[in-house]
């Protein structure tokens, strides 16, 4: 017997057997029978899968372990968080550097930072180790300034390979090379030497003149054959009259002064501004007195050659191999104090010609004062041969004035 739950497929359902008539003669109602379509090809498939009992819901344990294992992520996470703040603070090391959040700047080589312009400077700066010819030896620093190679550095830092000896470049990969000494003048204490195919990008230069005090500025170099060793500070004053150079050799700097930490082996590198332009090329420490030449270190006074100067001269070694600095053809006592005395005029030179006698005091430059005679020196310095300068004097306890074009002298 077919089953009442079984469904029929392709037939009519078969009239109503329980129908009385009313009346005799009442005809049959008529049904319209429906048609049931055939079922689908998986229709036993579909049938197992309904009877199939649904899964259990999830259960409160479950729930509560996830709860558990998202407050635990959001814990690590936002300890994460606060150990790179305090790695920060402290300078420390981070092992696990997951990159700034999305729209924020990089804020370990942030733009005009000490650490960009270390970024961009590094590659230019190099270490020069020199071996003189008499056995003596020196190290310093230097910075690449053209495509060709040459780099500029101090004249007391080569100047023991001068009359023969060896020059050594080490780059910031670590690859060392020979370099030629191309010239060098001890009155500015520059030099030039330089290494062919050398593989170091050269170094942007700025406005030495532009410099003010206060500015932040960035030194780089190798003090104490410590290479590629960054230190910053402000600019701490300018036109400061500084004598420097090696023995035998003395230059006169008007110098910008830095507190930014510059040691033995820094001179020649380059001291930069936060747009990491070249504008000077540090040269000089002061020294405590008493101490001993070689064991004296930062105290917070260096000093950098301004690199508008620099570059004149730089021009001339590299096309001569040697520089001009001009003169006024005078003497001065470098005892005196309270101006620059005239110790002695060469004759037929600019002094002579202007007026100038022994014991005369300059007392300015230009309406610059003078008060001793190396603050005249480093003065004129800052001139080219065949400028006129207008020069105050004393003579005789009367104050005078005269102009002197200034002469030319190789060195």
């Amino acid at each position: 017997m077919r089953s009442t739950s079984q469904r029929s497929f392709g037939k009519p359902e078969p009239q109503d057997p329980l129908f009385r008539p009313v009346y005799p003669g009442q005809a049959w109602p008529t049904y319209q029978p429906t048609y049931t379509p055939p079922p689908p090809l998986d229709w036993h498939q579909q049938q197992a899968r309904a009877y199939t009992p649904a899964p259990p819901p999830k259960s409160g344990r479950l729930i509560g372990i996830a709860a558990i294992v998202a407050l635990i992520v959001g814990l690590l996470a936002g300890a994460g968080a606060a150990a790179t703040v305090v790695a920060l603070d402290h300078s420390g090391t981070i092992d696990d550097q997951s990159g700034p959040p999305i729209g924020v700047a990089d804020p370990k080589v942030r733009s005009g930072s000490v650490s960009s312009v270390a970024e961009t400077l590094l590659p230019s700066v190099v270490q020069l180790k020199v071996e003189g010819a008499d056995d003596s030896n020196a190290t310093g620093s230097g910075f690449v300034i053209d495509g060709s190679g040459h780099i500029l550095t101090n004249n007391h830092v080569v100047a023991a390979a001068a009359t023969g000896g060896a020059i050594q470049v080490v780059t910031q990969k670590g690859k060392t090379a020979t370099a030629r000494l191309v010239g060098r003048s001890p009155a500015y204490d520059l030099a030039v030497v330089q290494v062919l195919g050398l593989d170091a990008p050269s170094v942007q230069f700025g406005k030495s003149e532009l410099a003010v005090v206060g500015q932040d500025v960035v030194a780089i170099g190798s003090p104490l054959g410590l290479a590629g060793t960054v230190t910053s500070g402000i600019i701490s004053a300018k036109n400061r009259p500084v004598t420097a150079g090696g023995e035998g050799e003395i230059s006169y700097i008007n110098a910008l002064q830095t507190d930014a930490a510059i040691n033995p082996g820094n001179s020649g590198g380059p001291l930069v501004d936060m747009n990491a332009r070249v504008i000077g090329v540090n040269s000089a420490i002061a020294t405590v007195r008493g101490a001993q030449e070689g064991t004296s270190g930062n105290i917070g006074l260096g000093f950098a050659i301004p690199i508008d100067q620099a570059r004149r001269t730089v021009q001339q070694l590299i096309a001569s191999g040697k520089a001009s600095y001009p003169v006024i053809g005078a003497n001065v006592d470098m005892q005196f104090e309270g101006g620059a005395r005239v110790s002695e005029v060469t004759a037929g030179s600019p002094a002579q010609r202007a007026g100038l006698r022994t014991g005369d005091v300059i007392t300015s430059i230009n309406k610059q004062v003078v008060e001793t005679a190396e603050a005249l020196i480093v003065a004129i310095r800052t001139h080219q041969p065949g400028e006129s300068v207008r020069l105050e004097f004393e003579r005789a306890g009367k104050p005078r004035e005269v102009t002197v074009t200034l002469g030319t002298q190789t060195g």
